[in-house]
């Protein structure tokens, strides 16, 4: 990863650097007693996998858990979700969602949704290299998919 995207500038740097740090010391790795939400989702293409559960209580995630192994840039997202989705609402984790994808393909976030991504906004490098994509969204995708079959429940 380092080797990939260094020289890119100081502020694709900063990126790198959080993008590391959430590599090297994933958050929220602990399993979750009595999940509401239990799933493995995997990339076979390039052999990222992670195993998400999450507590819902009244509408919000009050408890998370991901882990799982592959690149650094699927560890680092599904690290930074981990992080982010925990105490938010049903809907303001999918509005996550869909805010993190547009970002990844290169579609402007308004300033409040930048504001709400916070160091997940590291991720939007990822868009100069487009195979990569896929790996940043994997945890993303496969969560939101959990949670909306959870609440159709």
């Amino acid at each position: 990863m380092t080797g990939g995207m260094s020289g890119l500038g100081e502020m694709d740097e900063l990126y790198e650097a959080i993008i590391l740090d959430h590599y090297r010391s994933p958050r929220n790795t602990a399993p979750v007693e009595g999940a509401d939400v239990d799933l493995e989702v995997n990339n076979p293409f390039c052999g990222d996998e992670f195993h998400i559960q999450l507590k819902v209580e009244d509408d919000a995630v009050s408890e998370v858990g991901i882990t799982g192994r592959g690149c650094a840039i699927s560890q680092a997202s599904a690290s930074l979700l981990a992080e982010l989705v925990k105490g938010k609402s049903t809907d303001q984790v999918h509005d996550a969602v869909d805010s993190i994808r547009r970002l990844l393909k290169g579609e402007e976030i308004t300033d409040e949704e930048a504001d709400v991504l916070g160091d997940i906004e590291a991720l939007g490098g990822v868009r100069k290299f487009p195979v990569r994509v896929k790996c940043a969204l994997l945890s993303w995708v496969g969560l939101d998919d959990a949670l909306t079959e959870h609440l159709s429940k």
